[in-house]
C-alpha cells in the first residue's frame, strides 16, 4: 500500500487530474457544453422526433395481449410445455440421475454457451467456414432452449418482446419462399433466414439477468478484437490490390483492402461497424477493469481495421453510429466530437482521405457501376411491386436475367442496397415490416432506457448505434449477401430487444416491490 501511495500515479498524476477537473468545471468550455446540452433538452421536450421515439403506438400496445401473439407463443412453447410435463412425471428418477441433472444444468447456462457460439461464428476464417454450420449450431441451441425451462414451470420462450413488426417480417420469410419463382434457389436462403430468426428468439428469451447481457456483449467485444487483430496482421503481411474492388485511376496509390475473415472488405467493414459501438458500450458499462480494457482495445483496433477496409459506405455508417451513440449517451459531447472529427481529418493518411472524397466522384467505376444495378432493381419493382421474386440474391439474379433488365457492362450480383434487395426478394409488405421492425426495436430500447441500469442502457445505445449505422451504409451496399454478416446483424438487433426486455422487467419488479412496501 505504501508503494502505491508513493508512486508517480498517486503523487503527481492524480493531483494533476483533480486540478484539471476543477479547472474544467469553471471553464468557458464546460459552460458552453452545459448550455448546448440544456438547449438540446429544451428542444427535445417539445420536438416531434422525441414524441415519435417516446410514443408507443396502438399496434405495439395491443401486440402482447393479442390473440395472434398468444397463439404463436403457445405453438412455439409446445416442446417446452411437454418437457415440463415430462419432468413433473419423472421428477424422482431425473433428480437422481447425474446425466439428466448435467444436461439440464448445461441447458440452463445457454446464455454462456451462446456467447462462445457467436464468438466462434464470427472469428472462424471464411475458407474454413460453411453457412450450414451456423444453421446446425443454432438448431442445437434451440433444442437447448427447450430444455432451459424444464425445471421452471413458469418459463416460456418470449415472442411478445419481438414486437409486431419483426414478427410480421419473420412470418413473411416462409411465405416469400413458398411464393418464390425460383424455389430451389431460395431454399438455401430460407435456412439462412431461419438461422437468424432462431438467433433473435434465443437471445431475447435467455437473457434474464444483467450478467448474461454483459456476457454476450463481452463475447461480441472479444470477437471484434480477434477479427480486428487479424485484419491488422493481414495489412502488415500485405494485401494485393484487387482491380474488381478498386478503381485504380480514381484511387491512385491506395493499397489493397483488408478483408479479414470475410473474403470481402465491405462485408468485413459491416461486421466491424456493427460491433464497434457494442464494444464501446461494454467498456462504459463493465464494472471490472479487465472488461473495460477489452472494450477499449476492441473498439480501437476495430476502428483502425475499419479504416483499412476502405469501405466508404461503412465509414459513413460509422459517422452516423458515433453521432447516434453520443446523442443517446451524452448529447453535450456532440459538438466536441464534431470539433475532434474536423481536426482529425487533417491527420488521416492521404489514401484514406482521397478514398473518402471519391464518394462524390461519379467517374469511379465502383460508383458508376451501381447505377445500372439500381435501375434494374427499380424496373423489376415496377413490374412486381407487391410480391418479390423469392428469397436470396440468386433468385433475384435469375429474375433480372430472365427479364433482361440489367443494362450494365458487368453482371448483376445484387442490388447494392438493402432496401431495394428486400423489396425485390420479398415484396413491399416485407420491406415495410423490416424497416418498421428495426425502428420499433430502437424505439422500444430508447423508451426502456429511462429507468434502466447502466448495463441495459449501454447495451441499447451500442447495439442501436451499430444497427442504425449499417442501415445507413446499407443504402449503398447489401451486407446480407454474406449470410454470416446477416447473422451478426440480427444478433446485435437481438441485443437491443434483450436489453429492453430486461430493463422493463426490472422496472416492473421494482414497481411491485414499491407497492408491497406501501
Amino acid at each position: 500500500m505504501e508503494i502505491v501511495k508513493n508512486s508517480v500515479l498517486c503523487t503527481w498524476l492524480a493531483p494533476l487530474w483533480l486540478t484539471l477537473c476543477r479547472t474544467y468545471d469553471t471553464s468557458c468550455v464546460a459552460k458552453l457544453l452545459r448550455g448546448f446540452a440544456a438547449a438540446c433538452r429544451r428542444w427535445g421536450q417539445g420536438s416531434a422526433m422525441v414524441y415519435f421515439l417516446s410514443r408507443e403506438g396502438k399496434l405495439s400496445q395491443a401486440w402482447g395481449d393479442s390473440g395472434l401473439c398468444r397463439l404463436l407463443t403457445a405453438i412455439v412453447n409446445l416442446p417446452v410445455r411437454f418437457l415440463q410435463f415430462l419432468y413433473r412425471k419423472l421428477k424422482g428418477p431425473m433428480e437422481g440421475s447425474f446425466f439428466a441433472d448435467l444436461g439440464i444444468s448445461v441447458a440452463e447456462q445457454e446464455s454462456f454457451l451462446l456467447g462462445w457460439v457467436m464468438l466462434a461464428i464470427m472469428v472462424i476464417p471464411y475458407e474454413k467456414w460453411s453457412n450450414g454450420y451456423s444453421f446446425a449450431i443454432l438448431m442445437l441451441c434451440t433444442l437447448l432452449l427447450f430444455f432451459t425451462g424444464m425445471r421452471r414451470p413458469g418459463w416460456r420462450i418470449d415472442l411478445a418482446s419481438l414486437g409486431p413488426w419483426l414478427m410480421a417480417f419473420f412470418c413473411l420469410v416462409p411465405v416469400s419462399w413458398a411464393l418464390s419463382s425460383y424455389r430451389a434457389l431460395s431454399t438455401r436462403f430460407l435456412l439462412y433466414y431461419i438461422t437468424c430468426i432462431l438467433c433473435v428468439v434465443i437471445v431475447v428469451s435467455v437473457v434474464e439477468r444483467r450478467e448474461q447481457l454483459q456476457r454476450l456483449m463481452g463475447a461480441a467485444s472479444l470477437a471484434l478484437l480477434v477479427m480486428a487483430l487479424g485484419g491488422i496482421v493481414q495489412r502488415i503481411q500485405g494485401v494485393e490490390v484487387d482491380a474488381m474492388m478498386v478503381d485504380q485511376t480514381a484511387n491512385a496509390g491506395m493499397p489493397g483492402r483488408v478483408f479479414g475473415f470475410y473474403d470481402n472488405p465491405n462485408a468485413f467493414g459491416s461486421v466491424l461497424l456493427l460491433l464497434i459501438p457494442v464494444a464501446v458500450g461494454y467498456m462504459l458499462s463493465c464494472p471490472g477493469w479487465l472488461g473495460r480494457f477489452l472494450g477499449f482495445f476492441s473498439a480501437a483496433a476495430g476502428l483502425m481495421t475499419l479504416l483499412m477496409t476502405y469501405s466508404r459506405a461503412n465509414w459513413v455508417g460509422l459517422l452516423v453510429a458515433v453521432f447516434l451513440f453520443l446523442l443517446l449517451w451524452k448529447p453535450k459531447l456532440v459538438p466536441v466530437a464534431l470539433v475532434v472529427a474536423a481536426v482529425g481529418v487533417s491527420f488521416l493518411p492521404e489514401t484514406i482521405l482521397n478514398r473518402a472524397l471519391s464518394i462524390f466522384n461519379t467517374s469511379d467505376t465502383a460508383i458508376s457501376s451501381r447505377f445500372p444495378v439500381y435501375q434494374a432493381a427499380i424496373d423489376y419493382i415496377r413490374l412486381h411491386p407487391i410480391v418479390g421474386c423469392g428469397l436470396g440474391v440468386e433468385a433475384l439474379r435469375e429474375a433480372v436475367a430472365d427479364l433482361q433488365l440489367f443494362k450494365g457492362y458487368d453482371r448483376f450480383v445484387h442490388c447494392h442496397n438493402i432496401y431495394l434487395q428486400v423489396w425485390c426478394e420479398m415484396g413491399i409488405v416485407a420491406l415495410i415490416a423490416f424497416v418498421g421492425g428495426i425502428v420499433w426495436s430502437v424505439k422500444t430500447g430508447i423508451r426502456a432506457m429511462a429507468k434502466a441500469g447502466i448495463q441495459c442502457r449501454m447495451a441499447i445505445i451500442g447495439a442501436s448505434a451499430g444497427v442504425l449505422g449499417v442501415m445507413v451504409s446499407g443504402m449503398a451496399d447489401f451486407p446480407w449477401s454474406y449470410p454470416r454478416v446477416m447473422l451478426v446483424f440480427w444478433f446485435v438487433c437481438a441485443l437491443i430487444l434483450a436489453a429492453a426486455r430486461l430493463a422493463l422487467r426490472e422496472q416492473g419488479a421494482r414497481g411491485v416491490e414499491a407497492s408491497h412496501e406501501t
